[in-house]
């Protein structure tokens, strides 16, 4: 049906004088003696739009709609108070599209974001929500321009695999067998499913996005990826979003470099394009939000080594929860304390120990740590993990053996070192948890349509 945004229409002041039809939901009503104010929102914008409904034109008029009614509205748009403006009308411009009954579980304010992750398919008529969803989309509109206009090829790699790229066996299995007693090994269950051989959902498309980066110079992806771990955590969630950018003819310094300016470029289009949602955010979730993220762009990000980086929590005095010792895995506080109060900013912590990392990351002269890189952020920690990729045959050959990998599974992969094989990298930013930085939301679990977590899916 014919009508215009709510968000249109606050943008567009020449609109004012002239009739409008709106569409939306009811989130407040109230009832007086000649008037019935209606506030509607139709998920465009923040803001509500006021139906001024003269009830002189209709002395039998005494029902104004309900909370969460879906509504037809056609009037003229007038000039109201604080530079706003209100659609003047009467009852019979009033359709109602959908009623509500009084067991709508969002009448009231105030619900507490638990209450509300028990209704997914609702909270998104809330303010947070609305909000939460619009900056998402503003955020992945920039990240896939940031690439576009960078001349990167944006690929879609396979959800369904044969290898595990992390190499932590924490795969979600693909079957079309199930649970079944009438095969005698795994072996032979496998040979009968679908693919002959075990599959399971991506963790990540990192692996066959170097196969595309080997032939196109620069590609991204940006799609959803699988993780079966047991991490019940606010920062945690089974099905994610991943942006991964992998670069042929690229050592770890140009890896960092693009990690850094991507960052900045698409926190800066969200500053820029989502002002109402950005205020809502830093008045209801982190006073100070706006500035601490015009405070992070506005600096270059620092960068430490991983054993520089030890050095500096050991000295510090403080008592950690998890004990620090040179090869140990970086946890949320030992990050947070390094972004936060060593270097107050952004920091890139570089060169970890190969035994901590992955088998496909670059090897480095000494022996004992890969060309890895973490970006820390003050507020949540770690939001990007990458590393320059063993480009080696032998030496990618030896790690992988070392950590008794079929190499039969990763023959593809391999080949990328024998025929033609250059310096090249790459990392992978967890969707998600940019989200939550970005707005202040503390909880992975309210940043995402649907959240899948262990134990919990709907």
């Amino acid at each position: 049906m014919k009508h215009t945004d709510i968000k249109e229409i606050f943008a567009d002041k020449e609109l004012v004088g002239q009739e409008v039809t709106v569409c939306g939901w009811v989130r407040t009503s109230r009832n007086s003696k000649n008037v019935a104010f209606i506030e509607l929102n139709d998920g465009t914008t923040l803001k509500n739009i006021q139906l001024v409904v003269d009830k002189a034109a209709d002395p039998d008029y005494k029902d104004i709609p309900r909370v969460g009614t879906s509504l037809k509205a056609q009037g003229k748009l007038v000039e109201a108070r604080n530079n706003s403006v209100e659609i003047a009308l009467e009852p019979k411009d009033i359709t109602v599209l959908g009623e509500c009954p009084q067991d709508y579980p969002l009448q009231k304010k105030g619900h507490t974001l638990e209450f509300l992750r028990t209704m997914p398919h609702l909270r998104g008529r809330t303010n947070t929500f609305n909000a939460v969803m619009r900056v998402r989309s503003v955020l992945a509109e920039a990240i896939h321009q940031y690439y576009q206009d960078r001349n990167y090829v944006y690929v879609n790699t396979p959800l369904i695999t044969g290898s595990d790229c992390e190499g932590a066996g924490e795969m979600f299995g693909v079957t079309t067998i199930g649970f079944s007693q009438d095969y005698k090994s795994e072996e032979d269950y496998y040979a009968n499913d679908f693919f002959g051989r075990r599959a399971g959902l991506s963790v990540s498309g990192q692996l066959e996005g170097e196969v595309a980066a080997m032939a196109m110079g620069k590609i991204y992806t940006f799609g959803p990826s699988f993780r079966a771990e047991n991490s019940n955590t606010p920062k945690h969630l089974a099905e994610f979003w991943h942006v991964e950018p992998e670069i042929a003819f690229a050592e770890l310094p140009d890896i960092i470099e693009i990690a850094e300016d991507m960052v900045k470029t698409v926190i800066r289009t969200v500053l820029d394009k989502c002002p109402d949602e950005m205020a809502f955010f830093d008045k209801h979730f982190e006073n100070g939000l706006i500035a601490r993220l015009e405070e992070l762009i506005s600096h270059d990000f620092g960068t430490v080594t991983y054993t520089e980086a030890i050095k500096l929590l050991q000295e510090s005095g403080e008592k950690f929860v998890y004990p620090v010792e040179w090869g140990c895995d970086l946890q949320t506080e030992h990050e947070r304390y390094i972004s936060e109060k060593v270097f107050k900013k952004a920091v890139f912590v570089t060169d970890y120990p190969k035994e901590i990392k992955s088998f496909y990351m670059k090897q480095n002269p000494d022996g004992k740590t890969v060309a890895a890189v973490d970006l820390l952020v003050p507020g949540v920690g770690e939001i990007i993990g990458g590393s320059e990729r063993e480009a080696d045959y032998n030496k990618l050959i030896a790690a992988m053996e070392e950590r008794g990998m079929n190499l039969d599974l990763y023959s593809d992969y391999l080949d990328l070192r024998k025929f033609g094989s250059v310096p090249h990298g790459g990392f992978g930013l967890g969707f998600e948890r940019l989200i939550m930085y970005v707005t202040g939301v503390q909880n992975i679990r309210d940043v995402i349509l649907y959240p899948r977590t262990v134990g919990s899916i709907r």
